[in-house]
């Protein structure tokens, strides 16, 4: 049952629409931002002669278009699941977490290979002007102030895409502080410290982008959770009451939250509804749990496949209840309700008998019973057969 506010055991964590307001506002805080820090660092850059605050700029306006691919993806990410996305439009956000990352790499390389040539021919470069160092400091401080206002919703939201764009915008007041360092030393006498300023940011913009990307690409490939995050959850699993043990359990992720896939062992003899309540309360105990997990398929198991599960060379019922007709020499009226055991590779049956029926048919359970101690032992389809 997917969760919702109707399910007892909802967690208070941020609806769809809900991320999607909280998203839509951070990052349009970002826009507004990074515009008018773009607009300065080019106009103060060219008056002043600082190839490195251009290139802050450039990174700037890098974050401006990267936030516009967030506003997309936050928004189709929201969609609720349909026939085409069943579990969701969460892998829009992965998809914008990997283009951010490209975008970032592609703008660091631009700017490596622009200011590596500058260093080429410093004796050519005019000097740098003061008003680039009070805009580099201005901008580092407006940067770091909107990281940790980002950061602080993102992590509210548990959205990666968002917490990749708020620490981009960290990124940015660290080239920011690359930046000031580099105008400092130019001012000082230092020629060159402004061009090595650009090419710091550079590389640190290449790195962020190629991290962001793997990390984007790792859940694309369906990358599971880390190996203390599955014991959590595994330890949930086989806690729960009547599993008796789990055998394989799978993880993958959808944006900020997991799917699970388990396998169970429950008691062979027990009834297919009692099998799936186990499984359901298993489930409800893991969601409940672990606020991260998405959903859980919890597959019920009578024995441990994992090992070969022989049961599947088994026949079919009409099969069975034919074959064990041989073996009573008669044909109880209570076959219908004959329980079949397919376990190994060799099955169980219950068989029932209403009262008076034996009697009337002039035969007695321990004639059945003897019958079957001559047959069972070299039986090829039945293992044990039990008179209920």
């Amino acid at each position: 049952m997917p969760r919702g506010t109707h399910d007892p055991l909802h967690r208070h964590v941020p609806d769809s629409q809900q991320r999607l307001a909280d998203g839509q506002r951070i990052t349009w805080v970002s826009v507004v931002v990074n515009l008018v820090l773009t607009a300065m660092q080019m106009v103060v850059g060219f008056l002043a002669h600082s190839q490195s605050l251009m290139a802050d700029a450039m990174h700037t306006f890098a974050d401006i278009i990267s936030d516009g691919f967030v506003l997309y993806a936050n928004r189709k990410s929201a969609q609720a699941a349909d026939d085409a996305h069943p579990y969701g439009h969460g892998r829009y956000e992965t998809a914008a977490s990997l283009v951010l990352g490209l975008l970032l790499v592609g703008t660091g390389v631009g700017i490596l290979v622009s200011a590596a040539g500058r260093l080429s021919d410093l004796g050519s470069l005019p000097p740098v002007g003061v008003a680039a160092l009070w805009a580099a400091l201005l901008t580092l401080i407006a940067k770091e102030g909107l990281f940790r206002y980002m950061l602080i919703t993102a992590e509210r939201l548990r959205s990666p895409m968002l917490v990749a764009n708020a620490w981009h915008a960290r990124a940015d007041a660290l080239s920011s502080l690359v930046v000031a360092a580099g105008i400092g030393g130019a001012l000082l006498g230092f020629n060159f410290a402004d061009g090595v300023a650009a090419i710091v940011v550079g590389a640190m913009i290449v790195r962020a982008g190629l991290r962001f990307a793997w990390e984007a690409i790792r859940e694309l490939i369906d990358t599971g959770l880390s190996a203390e995050e599955v014991s959590a959850i595994r330890q949930t699993i086989v806690s729960s009451h009547g599993v008796q043990g789990m055998h394989e359990m799978r993880t993958r992720h959808m944006a900020h939250q997991v799917l699970v896939d388990a396998h169970v062992q429950v008691d062979p003899h027990i009834s297919v509804s009692e099998g799936h309540w186990i499984a359901e309360t298993a489930r409800s105990r893991v969601l409940d749990k672990h606020p991260e997990v998405l959903d859980v398929l919890v597959h019920v198991d009578a024995e441990n496949d994992v090992l070969g599960n022989a049961s599947l060379k088994l026949p079919a019922r009409p099969v069975l209840l034919a074959h064990l007709r041989e073996l009573l020499q008669c044909e109880p009226p209570g076959f219908a309700q004959t329980t079949l055991h397919y376990l190994g590779p060799r099955a169980e049956a219950d068989v029932f008998f209403p009262p008076g029926y034996l009697a009337s048919h002039h035969v007695t359970l321990d004639e059945l019973r003897q019958r079957l101690d001559k047959v069972l032992p070299d039986d090829v389809l039945f293992s044990e057969v039990r008179f209920r």
